[in-house]
């Protein structure tokens, strides 16, 4: 079994810092991609950040994020991080964390979701 826990949502004003934090446990013989997602009430669910490959090299990010948060992502701990800066209101909703992960040892993928964390940004 392979678990994903997410923590570090909450609340916080408009113009402040939100540090999320997701950490990949159980049977793991390698994480590739890893990524943040997040979901508004009544909207679909959106990519935020991605930290692709198994080395986390390459990142990317949705406009609307950009130059505002930071993904980054411990390998040895198989934690993948969000730093959210400059929070706006519309970041408000459920954040997602989402890896993909070997199990087998046979390079066998598998994408996992974790339970998700809220973010409320009041204006």
């Amino acid at each position: 079994q392979v678990q994903l826990v997410e923590s570090g949502g909450g609340l916080v004003q408009a113009g402040g810092s939100l540090r999320l934090s997701c950490a990949v446990s159980g049977r793991i013989f390698r994480v590739d991609a890893m990524g943040w997602y997040r979901q508004a009430p009544g909207k679909q669910r959106e990519l935020v950040a991605l930290s692709a490959g198994v080395s986390g090299g390459t990142t990317n990010y949705a406009d609307s994020v950009k130059g505002r948060f930071t993904i980054s992502r411990d390998n040895a701990k198989n934690t993948v991080y969000l730093q959210m800066n400059s929070l706006k209101f519309e970041d408000t909703g459920a954040y997602y964390c989402n890896a993909v992960v070997d199990y087998t040892g046979s390079y066998h993928f598998s994408q996992y979701w974790g339970q998700g964390t809220q973010v409320t940004v009041s204006s």
